[in-house]
């Protein structure tokens, strides 16, 4: 199929045949990964085990050629398989627009012409003096544009409508439908031949490099072929998410896909579901780990201050995913849009019995800071967690733009992260496998403001049974149990539980600066503290040492 395809090979194009034709990659692509698992587990594994001689060596390195060009096939043949997929998805569009605007050409006795113009027949017409004339057939061409005045006039001023005028031609109704259809015609016609265009051009792209060396210059053909595939494929990646539903529906949405389209959305497009609420842990993590050197990728050739301060955190964030991590590491969201997002749970929280997840206040941004200490109080409060009951898992959530500083500190910001905070926590819910999970939401600092924002929304918090604030400047509630407006949480009259932790350094006399403000978590500076919040995450807020009111 070329770009020039006419309007009758659009007609009776069989898009089942480009799917057929994907599915036959699509087995390659299994076969293919299958064979690099096997070459990995039990060819080469069993050989470093076994044996430790030069010539095993060498056999190992054959090994690992083999299982590179056996990933090099899984991926390319998985992108064209998408791209078949997709050119057919997005053919189907311009086609039943085309079979529509031919079936009413027909209905209405219009001839559809082989360039794609429109005639229609005379019909006897009564002019305004009510006398009965014939208005003659005629033949439109199409357009691909919007029409700027009523079809089938003419030039302005020279078909006036009535008797008197020199020139009057009786006006044939069946002009403007004739001209609708040929437009629609046309407009078909120059959807489906950009599509073909832009598909035809990246699969034209995905050509395998000559040799069997997987080089470096391989690896960026991968990169750079996947880049394509899911720019040219957005229309169809993107079709089916259904991002305006609430996280139990996307859930079930997820689970009805069978295994070909969830690789898809893995491999090709992992930035459209790795921060998607309501979709699996696993899922999430698997996305955003594809997505990651993307996003590091992009951030690179962006320049600027922000940029590098993004990049340098998504690049330490990467170099943790590659290390071994107690409790395992899964990164459920990622993004640089406003100050940068990351979502990082310590532990898997479908599977876990108890859940939090943490908001982070003043100041935080997806920065050096970020990941060495934001990062740390979630995996701290894991661990903690994880000695009283091994079935918790611990989440960072930077899901918002927190205040960067005390002077422009106020609701506003509370009020835009606690709706997408409440999103979360009902996806958390949503995919949970346990009957009746424990969940606990923490807000420290600011972020204490946007988690008792998100509390006094309708139906509260989903899923939360215990809600814990630290350093909080205070909630916008009177009380516990009630919204209002400005009542410290440590006070009597708000009636929270207050659990003790270490005084710490004073800012000013004894030099404790900030950092007094943020150690609540870590059990090195606050032990206290430390194993109140891992009793509460928990499930056991029974156990928590108790202060008195203020």
């Amino acid at each position: 199929m070329t770009s020039t395809f006419t309007w009758q090979q659009l007609r009776d194009l069989k898009t089942s045949e480009f799917t057929e034709a994907g599915d036959k990659r699509h087995e390659v692509s299994n076969r293919s990964d299958s064979d690099r698992a096997r070459v990995d587990s039990a060819m080469s594994a069993k050989l470093r085990e076994t044996q430790k001689s030069d010539s095993a060596a060498a056999v190992l390195g054959k090994l690992q050629r083999l299982s590179g060009n056996f990933l090099y096939l899984h991926t390319e043949c998985g992108l064209i398989r998408t791209a078949l997929n997709g050119l057919a998805g997005d053919l189907s569009e311009p086609q039943n627009q085309l079979k529509q605007a031919l079936a009413d050409a027909a209905a209405l006795n219009f001839t559809v012409h082989e360039d794609g113009s429109v005639s229609y027949p005379a019909t006897e017409v009564e002019d305004l003096t009510g006398a009965k004339k014939e208005a003659p057939g005629s033949k439109v061409q199409g357009s691909s544009r919007l029409a700027l005045e009523p079809p089938g006039l003419g030039a302005q001023g020279q078909s006036p409508l009535h008797p008197g005028y020199s020139g009057f031609k009786p006006l044939n109704p069946n002009a403007a439908k004739a001209q609708e259809v040929a437009d629609r015609i046309a407009r078909a016609m120059r959807s489906a031949r950009e599509i073909d265009a832009r598909y035809a051009k990246t699969l034209s792209g995905l050509k395998a490099e000559k040799g069997l060396d997987v080089t470096e210059a391989t690896l960026k053909d991968v990169f750079r072929d996947t880049s394509d595939v899911r720019s040219t494929a957005a229309m169809y990646l993107g079709k089916g998410i259904p991002e305006d539903k609430t996280p139990a529906e996307r859930k079930q949405w997820r689970d009805g896909l069978s295994d070909e389209p969830r690789q898809e959305y893995l491999e090709i497009a992992p930035d459209l579901i790795g921060g998607l609420d309501g979709i699996p842990a696993v899922s999430r993590d698997e996305a955003n780990r594809n997505y990651l050197p993307v996003l590091i990728d992009s951030l690179a050739h962006q320049g600027g201050d922000d940029a590098k301060a993004k990049l340098d955190a998504l690049r330490v964030i990467q170099d943790k995913l590659n290390e071994p991590s107690r409790p395992p590491m899964l990164p459920l969201g990622i993004g640089d849009e406003g100050n940068g997002r990351a979502i990082v749970s310590y532990g898997n929280p479908d599977t876990s019995k108890n859940v939090s997840a943490y908001v982070p206040g003043l100041s935080t941004k997806l920065n050096d800071e970020f990941v060495t200490g934001t990062m740390k109080r979630a995996q701290d409060t894991a661990k903690g967690a994880q000695r009283v009951d091994p079935s918790s898992a611990s989440i960072v959530w930077l899901g918002y733009d927190a205040p960067q500083n005390v002077d422009v500190m106020s609701k506003c910001d509370a009020q835009r992260g606690a709706p997408a905070y409440n999103q979360f926590m009902a996806g958390v819910s949503a995919t949970n496998e346990n009957k009746d999970p424990h969940v606990t939401a923490i807000g420290h600092s600011y972020g204490s403001l946007t988690v008792g924002t998100a509390a006094k929304q309708s139906g509260g918090i989903p899923g939360v049974d215990d809600v814990i604030l630290l350093g909080s400047p205070g909630v916008d509630a009177q009380k516990a149990t009630e919204p209002g407006v400005g009542k410290e949480p440590a006070s009597k009259a708000f009636g929270a539980q207050r659990f003790l932790v270490d005084d710490g350094p004073r800012m000013i006399r004894d030099g404790g600066g900030f950092d007094a403000h943020s150690q609540y978590f870590t059990p090195e500076k606050d032990q206290t503290s430390a194993n109140n919040i891992a009793r509460i995450v928990a499930g056991h807020p029974e156990k928590i040492v108790r202060e008195e009111y203020r």
